[in-house]
């Protein structure tokens, strides 16, 4: 049955045409949650999830905290990782979420991959801090160290990060019910298990030395995580070399496969798109993009955050800014460090 709407403001009417495919990350409104979730009763009042979202809530009170913090890092991250660029992940201020995330871009297959590989993360961090009670430690690597080396301190439970952060993260692209194109969902499913590759990948041994006078004699190691923003950076480089792709037949089902490259399968590694992406220099309301007027660039880069490339061409303007920094810094045996404090005028530049 065709579904059809009553008469309302075209930008009321896009917002719900929009909100039937924007499912897949519309959890990120937690960002916006101030409410501390201890009753199944508050999973209802919870923006942006859906039937099976609410469910997990329900059944895992607990762990809701961690997952609305996830959310407040994923736009954090997100929006520090492209400053330098015209894309800035300002689309990403939910709940509105703009159609550059809901129309298969790149810029839509980075947010996916990095809000998978969050929401595992700070699970994984929430079991080693004991911020959660369902889980502790991650377990002791089986192989045998180094001489010198030996296992201990509390691992990173990535295990038990990547099993509750993908069921809660994936739950809208696996819903039953149609709602949405299949090829954008095996879109957002590929992408975000590109995300957890990621997140897998960041797994390294950290280690604490112990010995007299700092010697070192013996290390305590342990597998940790790195900080979201490295895996930020890691997926900012599959975004710059993202793939784009078709949603074609391929044996007795349709899949995704490279537009330009028919002779191989999509590698599990890499990011992929199906809609090339705007410009993002001018301001578009319908393709998601704030444009770059005001935004500050950088006159002596040669890289995407010189005036010459965020500005398209359109020219910039100086101004003068007053900063404060430490400067004149002595250091005290023992020990410590005294500072004075000096102003300079540093000019900058926006796009006009």
């Amino acid at each position: 049955m065709k579904r059809t709407f009553p008469s309302l403001p075209l930008c009321l009417l896009t917002f719900l045409l929009l909100s039937q495919q924007c499912t897949g990350i519309r959890w990120l409104s937690l960002s916006q949650t101030t409410q501390h979730i201890n009753k199944t009763q508050h999973c209802k009042t919870l923006p942006g999830l859906v039937s099976s979202q609410a469910q997990l809530c329900r059944s895992n009170l607990e762990l809701m905290q961690t997952i609305i913090q996830a959310a407040r890092e994923v736009k954090k991250v997100c929006q520090k990782t492209f400053t330098d660029m015209r894309w800035n992940c300002s689309s990403i201020d939910a709940p509105k979420f703009l159609p550059d995330l809901e129309r298969g871009t790149r810029e839509s297959a980075f947010v996916y991959a990095l809000s998978a590989a969050a929401i595992s993360h700070t699970i994984a961090r929430a079991c080693t801090s004991g911020d959660l009670r369902l889980c502790s430690c991650g377990p002791i690597p089986g192989e045998i160290p180094e001489p010198g080396y030996r296992w201990g301190g509390c691992a990173d439970n990535l295990h038990y990060g990547l099993l509750m952060g993908s069921k809660f993260s994936d739950a809208p692209m696996k819903m039953k019910k149609k709602s949405g194109s299949n090829a954008n969902k095996l879109m957002h499913l590929h992408n975000s298990e590109v995300g957890r590759q990621a997140l897998r990948d960041a797994l390294v041994m950290k280690c604490k030395c112990h010995g007299v006078s700092g010697s070192c004699s013996i290390r305590t190691c342990w597998r940790g995580l790195q900080d979201l923003k490295d895996i930020a950076m890691d997926l900012k480089t599959k975004y710059l070399s993202a793939t784009k792709v078709v949603h074609r037949p391929m044996g007795t089902r349709k899949q995704l496969v490279p537009k330009d490259i028919d002779i191989r399968p999509v590698r599990e590694n890499e990011l992929v798109y199906l809609q090339s992406s705007p410009d993002y220099c001018m301001r578009n309301d319908k393709l998601g993009s704030f444009g770059t007027q005001d935004r500050q660039c950088n006159k002596t880069s040669s890289g995407s955050d010189s005036c010459d490339l965020m500005c398209c061409g359109r020219g910039y303007n100086p101004y003068s800014e007053r900063v404060v920094e430490r400067c004149h810094c002595k250091y005290h045996w023992c020990c410590y460090v005294t500072c004075k404090k000096c102003e300079r005028t540093v000019e900058k530049y926006v796009c006009k």
